[in-house]
């Protein structure tokens, strides 16, 4: 049998008859300017991404296409025009150097950016949920086992280890390589998280129930343990969005990330260094695209977190 709706452990405060915590949480959270805010601007960037062929076929340039016309080689390479040539044709300016439109390496950017991020951040919630579940159910040496290499990847100086991973591994599909390398070394937070909370649930009275009736290991799990460990790792997941955002782009912004001709944030960041000078603009797009996406996702994060735990909101 599955654990009764805990709505006193969620909020403090006894639900209305019918109505589940979950059906609570939302509510909370379209009352919550912060949670619609940060959805919203998530929303955006995502329509975006997903419209990015359509987008760049209506202004007519496509990402890697070069525009020579419109840099201004008396100026060593800048854009023609104020604030780096932005124009009725070129929405966002263009390139310095290259020419290429800002605006369309900016969608196709945020593809490739969203996609890295949230495929890592789908990699370390399975593989430390099912780890960590794992550690604090199984108990004894298993427990044992797997903290110690939680431990183990938790005293890499992760950033370091991602620059030296990463450049050794093989020429290949950069963006999956990004994907498994972000994941392993995310999945040890998770990882403690379901762990303290599965050695807390492992005794509570509905588990010790489906134990006294027989019910095998398996599907106590699945049944009884894992439906109480949505809301924290949903919580996590959500606030580790941005982190991976950041990771993805610090990458790239050192130059072993996302490589050309693929466009992401980070790279163009990068890029626009040599350039602020004479075009900031061309720094503001990806760096305030960064701000936003990552700012969105930590609202929506916090948010989650205070509207299925109300009582800790305050703390």
């Amino acid at each position: 049998m599955a654990a009764p709706p805990l709505t006193e452990a969620a909020g403090g405060v006894p639900a209305p008859a019918g109505r589940s915590p979950w059906r609570l949480a939302g509510g909370r959270l379209r009352r919550d300017p912060a949670a619609l805010a940060g959805l919203t601007i998530i929303a955006l960037f995502v329509l975006l991404a997903l419209a990015a062929p359509l987008l760049t076929a209506l202004n007519g340039h496509g990402p890697d296409e070069f525009h020579p016309e419109k840099i201004d080689k008396a100026l060593a390479g800048a854009p023609k025009g104020a604030f780096g040539g932005i124009d009725g044709d070129f929405w966002l300016g263009v390139e310095p150097g290259t020419g290429r439109d800002v605006f369309s390496r900016m969608v196709y950017g945020a593809r490739i950016s969203l996609l890295i991020s949230v495929a890592a951040t789908c990699v370390a919630t399975a593989a430390g949920t099912a780890l960590g579940l794992t550690a604090g159910f199984a108990g004894g040496r298993v427990d044992a086992a797997i903290s110690r290499v939680m431990d183990l990847v938790l005293s890499f100086p992760q950033l370091i280890f991602m620059i030296a991973l990463v450049s050794v591994l093989p020429e290949g599909n950069r963006t999956l390589e990004l994907v498994f390398v972000m994941g392993f070394f995310g999945w040890p937070y998770i990882g403690r998280i379901v762990r303290g909370q599965t050695l807390s649930l492992r005794h509570r009275e509905f588990v010790e129930a489906a134990r006294a009736t027989g019910m095998p290991r398996h599907r106590i799990v699945f049944r009884e343990v894992m439906p109480n460990l949505l809301a924290p790792v949903l919580v996590y997941a959500t606030l580790t969005i941005p982190i991976n955002i950041g990771t993805e782009a610090a990458l790239s912004f050192l130059g072993i990330g996302v490589r050309p001709p693929d466009a992401s944030w980070g790279q163009m960041m990068a890029k626009a260094i040599d350039w602020y000078q004479v075009d900031p603009t061309f720094f503001m797009v990806p760096g305030v695209c960064l701000l936003l996406t990552v700012l969105a996702f930590t609202l929506l994060g916090d948010a989650f977190r205070d509207a299925l735990d109300p009582k800790g909101a305050g703390r």
